[in-house]
């Protein structure tokens, strides 16, 4: 053998060495979760879409405005899977995949794909050009696993699959930016129920969790669809609901988080060693929005991030927005999205909350069990 292949040989062998020694550290570390694995849309994001041609971002002044610096996250400060990967005891936030700097050992501490704008169908979000869907995320996601393999060889990405949380918050935007988008709604609503169009995303959805299974997923938390009727933009672009949500864009949530719910009975059943969490955040959003000065807010309708409009729901945050004065008293950060502070309550209750919360057990009961 050569010098130069020797050192080939050499360079590979310390590669995996030092890829084995940073995942024996997380799993010490760690308690029982090795890597942090994110799907979902904006709610979830931490920067996939700077890196892409869309228009949704949140890469500008005023989002991170408590975080330090804009991010790509859609919030003031801290998304809900950046406050669990916290305390589950990560070091560091989960990093977005197409991000140049996710690549080498970091990988092995879990990756982050998701995408503002995607749904788990593949039209969904067509309206902001470049967006991550649910199926391109998985291929992502396929990409790391091979990765993985390489680095650390098959048996033990394996067990790093096994042992990591898998987590997806997605289906927002089959509604919002598809189902019920003004210049679409008409006509598709005309020619497609509602429950045909559940249908449809609950067919995806079971071919998209079977396949995360089938890529040694097991502890998978699939968060359902929140009570979107209440958002400031709903709120906004149906004035007839006056101070009350609107209650088109939460039927359609609960007719789908009915039947996620079975489904993730379903999958649970016939998928060996599978843990499948359904995680009610519609049933947590909800609560926080009907209680909102118990849990020390002052405003639940309302975007703190604002342009225009009776909730400042039209305009999405930007350079040209005006900021609430105290943040931590607005249960929405914009037109969208939760505040660091509604995202720490709902972080907490999908960490510890009882099963009317998350079922059949919360995230920190899954990670130990």
């Amino acid at each position: 053998m050569d010098t130069h292949s020797e050192k080939q040989v050499t360079v590979g062998i310390m590669t995996r060495v030092f890829a084995v020694l940073v995942l024996l550290g997380n799993c010490l570390a760690k308690s029982n979760v090795p890597a942090n694995f994110v799907f979902g849309d904006s709610l979830v994001e931490v920067g996939n879409n700077n890196y892409i041609a869309s228009l949704s971002k949140a890469n500008y002044v005023p989002n991170g405005i408590d975080f330090g610096k804009p991010t790509g996250r859609f919030t003031n400060g801290r998304t809900i899977v950046d406050l669990i990967g916290k305390e589950l005891g990560f070091k560091d936030f989960t990093p977005p995949y197409l991000a140049p700097t996710t690549v080498g050992p970091v990988i092995l501490q879990g990756v982050n794909y998701a995408s503002g704008g995607g749904g788990i169908l593949n039209h969904t979000g067509s309206i902001f050009g470049g967006r991550i869907n649910l199926d391109a995320q998985l291929d992502n996601f396929a990409n790391t696993r091979q990765d993985i393999i390489s680095s650390i060889g098959e048996p033990a990405a394996l067990e790093l699959f096994k042992n990591g949380l898998f987590s997806i918050t997605i289906g927002s935007n089959d509604f919002i930016n598809n189902y019920l988008t003004p210049v679409l709604s008409a006509v598709e609503q005309k020619l497609v129920s509602p429950e045909t169009f559940v249908g449809s995303m609950i067919s995806r959805y079971r071919l998209q969790l079977t396949r995360l299974y089938n890529m040694g997923a097991r502890m998978i938390v699939v968060t359902n669809v929140g009570p979107i009727g209440c958002i400031p933009y709903e709120r906004e672009t149906n004035p007839a609901a006056g101070d009350s949500c609107v209650d088109f864009p939460n039927q359609l949530a609960q007719l789908f988080n009915s039947q996620l719910k079975s489904l993730i009975a379903e999958l649970s059943t016939n998928l060996e060693e599978s843990k499948f969490v359904y995680a009610d955040v519609y049933r947590i959003v909800d609560d926080i929005i009907q209680n909102y000065v118990s849990y020390g807010f002052e405003n639940s309708n309302s975007a703190c991030c604002h342009v225009a409009g009776r909730f400042g729901g039209l305009i999405p945050c930007g350079p040209p927005s005006r900021v609430c004065p105290d943040r931590s008293k607005y249960v929405f950060w914009d037109p969208y999205h939760p505040s660091d502070a509604a995202n720490v309550v709902i972080a907490k209750r999908l960490m510890e909350g009882d099963s009317n919360d998350i079922s059949p057990m919360n995230i920190r009961q899954l990670v130990d069990s």
